[in-house]
């Protein structure tokens, strides 16, 4: 939604976004805010969806997020592209950077500088033709689920961003090891194979404040595995989980207590007790990452556990249920 927001504003014509009812309650002002600067008329409810966006003629800007967002760096972009000018937005923690790399590769003029990331406005790519490679967000959660349960797994054709890999340097510290190979590049995107070998027991960690911006996706799998570590684990500044899909942070820690975990909050900061789970029955909030982290953490519980929201994994995983099976877990999707 963030992302199409930028997309319409320099259109002379009125746009009304709406979502489910998990899009509805994400805030909306840090995308509107720029927008705004730049010459479109821009309306939530109480910064929230609908969004109404009257777009036209856009002018460049230097825009500085308050909160690291890609998708709000995104639609500053896309808008940047029928701006008169140059728009630069600069962050003060990196984040994904998925459309500026898209942009490049279609000849766009944008660039990395100190200042941050500047795009010569106006700008018109020519038709292209692409393929969308593997999520690496949902990668994780399988090679999470064979680390859990000692098996080796290699996933083929996932996106390879070195911005969408920092979980990789959480997982080597938790003892899990994860070799990436390039293969070849689709608009700009490294795309390959991600390959976990046989994982030993599972370490602690600590995940400062610093590395959330980049791994904030993966917190809950993250999670799940700390469940599963041989001490506690901290997850630091981990208050932009409140306002996904659901209240994330609230629900791994209370999902993996449901499910004979040890896990509190902790102001903005997310604390696992580690030590294994017993087995249980969780609430997911009808949040797909929530769903299959819980049931990640619970492949390897004492006991069997049930999750509710099974359908929701197909918003970003549509088959996981089946994949897991295929590669010999014990789920079911009840009906």
């Amino acid at each position: 939604m963030r992302l199409l927001a930028g997309l319409v504003a320099p259109g002379a014509f009125e746009t009304v976004l709406i979502g489910d009812a998990s899009l509805m309650t994400r805030p909306m002002e840090r995308v509107a805010t720029p927008l705004r600067e730049m010459g479109a008329d821009v309306a939530t409810r109480d910064g929230h969806p609908p969004v109404t966006i009257l777009g036209g003629e856009l002018r460049g800007i230097r825009f500085e997020p308050q909160v690291p967002s890609a998708q709000v760096k995104g639609a500053v972009l896309l808008a940047a592209l029928e701006a008169d000018g140059t728009t630069t937005v600069a962050e003060f923690a990196p984040t994904r950077d998925h459309t500026e790399r898209a942009l490049g590769a279609l000849g766009a003029p944008v660039r990395a500088t100190e200042a941050g990331i500047v795009l010569d406005g106006p700008f018109q790519h020519e038709g292209f033709r692409g393929r969308v490679p593997g999520d690496p967000s949902s990668a994780a959660f399988v090679l999470g689920a064979a680390a859990l349960n000692g098996d080796e797994v290699a996933l083929t054709g996932v996106g390879l961003n070195p911005s969408r890999l920092p979980f990789l340097k959480v997982f080597e510290r938790m003892g899990l090891d994860v070799d990436v190979e390039v293969e070849g590049t689709v608009l700009g995107e490294p795309v390959g194979t991600m390959h976990l070998a046989s994982a030993g027991r599972v370490r602690p960690v600590h995940v400062g404040a610093g590395e959330v911006p980049l791994v904030i996706d993966e917190v809950p799998i993250l999670a799940a595995l700390a469940a599963h570590a041989d001490g506690p684990s901290r997850f630091e500044g981990v208050s932009e989980l409140r306002v996904k899909e659901s209240d994330r942070l609230s629900m791994l820690a209370g999902g993996i207590r449901n499910l004979g975990g040890l896990a509190e909050e902790d102001g903005e900061d997310l604390v696992i007790g580690g030590g294994g789970l017993e087995g249980g029955s969780a609430r997911s909030a009808g949040d797909h990452r929530i769903v299959m982290a819980l049931t990640v953490a619970a492949m390897a519980a004492e006991a069997s556990s049930e999750i509710d929201g099974a359908d929701r994994a197909a918003v970003s995983f549509p088959g996981f249920f089946q994949l897991l099976r295929s590669l010999g877990a014990d789920v079911e999707e009840a009906r």
